[in-house]
């Protein structure tokens, strides 16, 4: 059987190639294939349809987060494996080979999985509220083997505004060393450089090149062991970040209509899902519109459909259309239109914002921020406070990352939408000449289509999924 890496390198898109050499050379040795991906086109939903071959309708995963119905809270960035319905490739592969070996670095909704190696981000939350780096990892001894050889996982550099090339190097170090150690038979591995200078500055920024290029040096060494271990290797994309002028405050305008309520605490304004008759849980470029009584969603459907930079607003016979037809799926879903992208904001008062809006808390937001990315531009003392906490961080002290801009003008990148160009889109790159890989020559290659794919690699027959 074949030995395979899959590296899914977010953000990579034909135009991007030009800066990545050592990526691209897989395609010099095999294939290079457009990349069908499904809508909405972020993180979780495209990685559960790769690796189930199924539709968010089917898999359930219809974003990055959704409103629990069932518990009244609107959660982004869940972690367990149990959300994704359906049985994943790893899991087809040992029903053909028993001892077939799976390891997963990164890829998301990890905890929980039926991976034999896991490695994810997970921080400390401290009784005292303070938040410290670190990761979940299966076995539990892999976790203190890779922080004695690697240090803590540098979480800080994962996500926020300080992110940068250092979680990539980690992750790949990381990659690099259970694939030298332990030989998994899929070597599942997530790096997510390309996607914090795209959206800070777009994809056509001179930043965006050097990152591409940055990754691409970073993956060198894990490409060069793996052909020396023989190891086939596809590297893919989930989506392309496109450029972004219009930010669209989708729930200010349902607020200023009367249908998303608020409470206050000390001042500050929450979203309250369980008294609005409307509100939306911003993705990108895709929002879930949640309606409480369905004989509100024709206004809320006209309301929505008449804001500036939403393209389309699909009822559930329209989510069909896209395989997005799922009982966590809003009663609506808005698709922004190819500059524009939705936030989550819902105040209409600065002085009313949550102390949540201003900090890196993507557990507590109830929706994406892209804002999370960036300095406050507005502040010249911002990056003196962030120093000042990072220092009360290390003393042990209790701090409030109070540093991200709710401005969000600054934003220049996102994704979501179905792509409108290929050369922008996601793409799968593979070093298995075509004939070998049955890829049959096809220049498109539906992100259904990829969990098959990568049974095919290996040599698996795996039949009908269960």
């Amino acid at each position: 059987m074949t030995k395979l890496l899959v590296i899914d390198v977010v953000g990579m898109t034909p135009a991007l190639l030009q800066h990545m050499p050592n990526l691209a050379s897989l395609a010099d040795q095999g294939w290079q294939a457009e990349l069908g991906t499904v809508l909405p086109a972020v993180t979780c939903s495209a990685q559960s349809t790769f690796l189930t071959g199924r539709m968010p309708a089917e898999h359930g995963i219809v974003g990055n987060g959704w409103y629990f119905r069932d518990l009244g809270e609107i959660y982004l960035w869940r972690q367990h494996n149990q959300l994704v319905r359906g049985e994943k490739v790893w899991e087809t592969a040992r029903r053909v080979q028993r001892d077939y070996v799976a390891a997963n670095v990164c890829w998301w909704y990890a905890m929980g999985a039926t991976t034999d190696f896991t490695v994810t981000p997970r921080p400390v939350y401290h009784a005292d509220g303070r938040k410290s780096p670190d990761c979940y990892a299966r076995p539990p001894a892999l976790h203190d083997e890779l922080t004695a050889e690697l240090g803590p996982f540098p979480l800080f550099h994962y996500w926020g505004p300080t992110a940068s090339i250092a979680s990539t190097k980690w992750i790949v170090a990381a990659s690099r060393r259970l694939l030298r150690t332990e030989r998994p038979d899929l070597h599942l591995v997530y790096v997510p450089h390309l996607d914090y200078d795209l959206q800070r500055f777009g994809p056509h920024a001179p930043e965006a090149a050097l990152a591409a290029r940055a990754v691409d040096a970073e993956l060198k060494p894990l490409l060069d062991e793996a052909e020396e271990a023989e190891y086939a290797v596809v590297a893919l994309s989930e989506y392309g970040i496109t450029a972004v002028d219009t930010p669209v405050d989708i729930n200010r305008a349902l607020r200023g209509d009367g249908l998303l309520e608020v409470y206050a605490q000390h001042g500050m304004e929450y979203l309250d899902p369980w008294a609005s008759r409307a509100f939306a849980v911003a993705d990108h470029q895709v929002a879930h519109v949640y309606v409480a009584d369905e004989r509100d969603v024709p206004r809320v459907r006209d309301l929505v459909a008449e804001l500036a930079g939403v393209d389309e607003v699909l009822d559930r016979a329209a989510q069909a259309r896209y395989g997005l037809d799922h009982e966590r799926a809003g009663e609506l879903v808005a698709v922004a239109e190819p500059r524009a992208w939705f936030t989550y904001y819902y105040w209409l008062d600065e002085a009313r914002r949550p102390d949540f809006a201003k900090g890196v808390d993507i557990h507590r937001k109830p929706g994406y921020d892209p804002a999370e990315l960036l300095f406050d531009p507005a502040d010249p003392l911002v990056k003196v406070k962030a120093g000042a906490n990072l220092v009360r961080k290390k003393a042990g002290l209790r701090y409030a990352m109070n540093v991200v801009p709710t401005d969000p003008r600054h934003v220049r990148g996102s994704h979501g939408r179905l792509p409108d160009s290929a050369a922008d889109g996601p793409v799968l790159l593979c070093s298995v000449p075509a004939g070998a890989s049955a890829a049959d020559g096809h220049r498109r290659l539906a992100g259904t289509a990829v969990r098959d794919l990568l049974l095919r690699l290996q040599g698996i027959r795996a039949g009908a999924r269960s």
